[in-house]
């Protein structure tokens, strides 16, 4: 039987897929990987264990997101970002498989005023956006990748803004957010759920399958502060958010200041429905125990 192959399954987003394994129908068995049992930095690895296998679909969600550490360790970025993503795509096109790869809204400089459309021009501003727009490369080669970028990513898991200022709100009586930063805020349940509807809709041969970019991320637009005014509001907690600008927090690597995307293509060839950012934040915040 076909099956759907997930990398990088402790993370955020693979978490969620894992979680709707069995919650859609008309969805092959998904084999969900970490590191542990398949080493995607390896390409002999990734080629023994997908010649080994019966695997329609690839959805690779692994990836080096420590978006600061990366100007240090910059190689180890782009092993994970980009050497890994050539791995998987050899690896997947020698037994015809279609790749979903997920990137991110850092490939883009922030400085636009108008949401960015698959096809405006890419110039990351830190090592971890290069790293994976070079990875986005590597899978426009293959006539089967699909890229899927998102943005501001956020689950009830540990290591996001959302649980940062969860942490900080049950710590502290005021926290400190940026509010030069405008984006959309994305609930990794909610990706989750696009990504498999788009794969069932392709393995049922409801759908055709569309390489290329995409864009992902929940509807509306806020700031750094609005999105922790309302994390805050949406847990019962009295901590007093306060703006500053993005000096306030230096840091090593520089963030675009405005990355909002354009989803138009997405919902048009693969009939998607977003949800808005607030209506997401409740349903995660309904799965922590604050």
């Amino acid at each position: 039987m076909k099956t759907v192959l997930v990398t990088g399954a402790n993370g955020q987003l693979g978490k969620e897929i894992g979680k709707l394994s069995a919650a859609l129908p008309g969805l092959p068995p998904i084999v969900c990987t970490t590191r542990k049992e398949l080493d995607i930095t390896s390409a002999g690895d990734v080629e023994k264990f997908i010649d080994g296998s019966n695997i329609e679909f690839l959805v690779n969600c692994a990836a080096y997101t420590n978006v600061d550490l990366a100007e240090k360790e910059k190689e180890k970025a782009f092993l994970v970002n980009h050497d890994s993503v050539r791995n998987l795509v050899s690896a997947a096109g020698r037994k015809d498989i279609h790749i979903i790869h997920i990137s991110t809204d850092y490939v883009f400089d922030g400085k636009s005023n108008i949401p960015y459309r698959e096809e405006d021009v890419a110039a990351p501003l830190s090592v971890y956006g290069m790293s994976k727009l070079k990875g986005e490369k590597e899978v426009l080669k293959y006539a089967k990748g699909m890229i899927i970028r998102t943005s501001w990513l956020y689950s009830s898991s540990k290591g996001n803004f959302f649980s940062t200022m969860l942490r900080l709100g049950r710590e502290n009586e005021e926290v400190r957010v940026v509010f030069d930063q405008t984006g959309s805020p994305t609930f990794a349940g909610d990706l989750a759920g696009a990504i498999m509807k788009i794969v069932a809709g392709i393995s049922g041969d409801q759908t055709g399958f569309s390489p290329g970019i995409f864009h992902y991320a929940n509807e509306g637009v806020c700031s750094r502060y609005d999105l922790a005014v309302e994390i805050m509001k949406a847990a019962g907690m009295d901590c007093r958010v306060v703006p500053v600008e993005s000096d306030s927090f230096p840091v090593p690597a520089a963030r675009p200041h405005y990355s909002v995307l354009n989803k138009s293509k997405i919902k048009r060839l693969y009939s998607i429905n977003i949800p808005h950012w607030r209506e997401s934040l409740l349903k995660c915040t309904t799965e922590v125990n604050i």
